[in-house]
């Protein structure tokens, strides 16, 4: 009694990614009611819309797992990937199965906000660790844990990391894969186990090499783009002890719910057990959508084709917003690393050269820059909203611009509001 027959959705060919070319020339992929049956597809709408398993469709899990083993290809045998309703949801899973109420974690010291509020409930707090450009600092890290004081810190020495290594939010900081490698030595020294959140890590772009410099040649083969990619934690783990949280969400559609882990057969199962009694599997619709694409339509070449498709468009949007702030903001008193992967731009404030610096705290300076930048009519995030552990006094000044969604010249003209905002806070004269 399924009041659906067929299902039927206009998807880009292979190498036809734009938004012209799949309207004019794009394939319609369909599928039926009782295409197991008939002997049209291994998956269809009677199995896809009904209840399934909490490891999602066994159809798209093998795609899924598949295409782990063609990037990382994890060091040891009994590993295992679930399907999982994203990775926010993942995130919950996981620190249910390994902390307990008054446990801290481990992560970097500005952080996803939301990972932070997914543990507050559960009574489980984080400590910042200090960072760079390139992220997370393996020796802040173990400096940490090796002067953990249980009864000061009136809690157990940390054992999880949650960690997003590549265009890590809000930051835009991405491990390099000796920074990777000191992490894992880090955990492997202090038993740690890392939650390697890694919703951008195909949103990793060409090397920025300036506004003047000819860009660099994309990648020539789906070989040369895998060994772009900064090796992952997963595929460097001989231990067992990672746990990869995967999203089709900045890649594919965030509206689809339906990312995966990686993780050892123990793992798994025991998520798969939380999984049943929860959330159970990603939405059976937009896992036959999915499998459409990536399944029967793309297979993984296509895949792979699509993200050097996003690698290229990012590396483009990136470079326009690195453009738009040497061209509006003011260096002596922004200043900025070019982000190597993911969604995000950090701009870092040189706060005490405001006039007020003596005064004002950092945070209401903050607050201050931010409203003028509404006023002026761009929105930008706040650094403190992104604390890892808002109890401890922050000296720094951040805020996180993003070049996802708009349109170029929007991007543009709202780096140029905000350089006015800043400028009128400071008493500069405007550009």
């Amino acid at each position: 009694y399924f009041p659906f027959e067929e299902l039927h959705i206009k998807v880009p060919s292979v190498g036809q990614f734009s938004e012209a070319e799949t309207k004019e020339s794009g394939v319609l992929v369909s599928a039926g009611k009782y295409d197991l049956i008939e002997g049209n597809s291994i998956y269809d709408i009677s199995v896809a819309f009904n209840y399934g398993q909490g490891t999602g469709a066994a159809q798209l899990l093998r795609w899924i797992t598949e295409h782990t083993e063609i990037v990382h290809n994890p060091p040891y045998q009994d590993w295992f990937c679930t399907m999982t309703i994203g990775s926010t949801s993942a995130l919950d899973m996981a620190l249910r199965m390994f902390t307990q109420r008054g446990d801290f974690i481990l992560s970097e010291e500005y952080t996803f906000a939301t990972a932070v509020e997914t543990a507050a409930p559960m009574g489980v707090r984080v400590v910042g660790v200090k960072m760079d450009e390139q992220g997370l600092l393996a020796d802040s890290m173990d400096e940490i844990l090796s002067t953990w004081d249980e009864r000061a810190r009136g809690a157990r020495k940390p054992f999880v990391l949650y960690t997003v290594p590549t265009g890590q939010n809000p930051t835009g900081a991405t491990q390099g894969l000796q920074r990777r490698k000191d992490i894992y030595r880090i955990a492997q020294k202090h038993d740690l186990y890392i939650l390697e959140d890694e919703p951008y890590y195909f949103l990793q772009m060409q090397p920025y090499t300036g506004q003047s410099a000819p860009p660099i040649p994309p990648p020539t083969s789906h070989a040369a783009f895998l060994s772009a990619l900064v090796p992952s934690l997963l595929s460097m783990d001989t231990d067992g002890r990672v746990m990869r949280m995967d999203s089709f969400s900045k890649v594919v559609s965030p509206g689809s719910r339906c990312g995966w882990i990686t993780a050892s057969a123990q793992v798994v199962e025991r998520y798969m057990k939380h999984a049943d009694v929860s959330t159970q599997g990603p939405s059976g619709m937009s896992q036959l959508i999915l499998f459409k694409l990536l399944d029967e339509h793309w297979d993984h070449a296509g895949y792979l084709d699509w993200l050097i498709h996003i690698r290229l468009a990012y590396t483009r949007r990136r470079d326009v917003i690195l453009a738009a702030c040497e061209a509006h903001l003011p260096r002596d008193i922004v200043s900025w690393k070019p982000p190597m992967a993911g969604m995000f731009h950090w701009l870092r404030v040189d706060w005490r050269k405001h006039p007020r610096a003596r005064d004002k705290s950092v945070t209401d300076l903050e607050e201050e820059i931010f409203m003028a930048s509404i006023r002026h009519g761009a929105l930008v995030m706040r650094g403190s909203w992104f604390y890892a552990d808002n109890t401890v006094e922050h000296d720094t000044m951040f805020f996180r611009a993003t070049y996802a969604a708009a349109p170029e010249d929007k991007i543009q003209e709202a780096i140029r509001r905000f350089g006015d905002a800043i400028r009128e806070s400071f008493g500069l004269e405007q550009a």
